[in-house]
């Protein structure tokens, strides 16, 4: 068995035309035209998919999800371009093993984080 990297990862969302709009035009992500997949955005060879809860798990919430982290390339700059952008930073960058690291919300209450090198 060997697994090469990540292809897709999936968010419960709970206002589905709020959320696309937030990182279609709050983010700035480009939507994926490739697979025909409403509601999927590029980040590098990976697609973010946004779901409708009910659609296959429940409500978003702050236990047992897995961990997103995005890279940037600086992460204070990034902190101070979502603040700007009215989004809501749940942790403010701080270093972690060397890394600059932060987290924010999104329109759902998903945390997404981000870290620089």
């Amino acid at each position: 068995m060997e697994f090469s990297s990540v292809k897709i990862i999936a968010l419960a969302v709970t206002d589905f035309e709020r959320a696309k709009s937030f990182y279609g035009n709050t983010l700035g992500l480009v939507p994926d035209t490739e697979h025909g997949m409403e509601g999927a955005f590029v980040l590098g060879e990976t697609i973010l998919l946004l779901k409708p809860t009910g659609e296959w798990y429940g409500r978003p919430t702050d236990s047992l999800n897995a961990r997103l982290t995005l890279e940037v390339k600086d992460a204070r700059a990034t902190e101070r371009a979502l603040r700007a952008q009215g989004v809501t930073i749940s942790d403010p960058v701080a270093v972690y093993d060397g890394y600059p690291v932060g987290a924010f919300l999104d329109s759902e209450g998903n945390k997404l984080w981000f870290c620089s090198d």
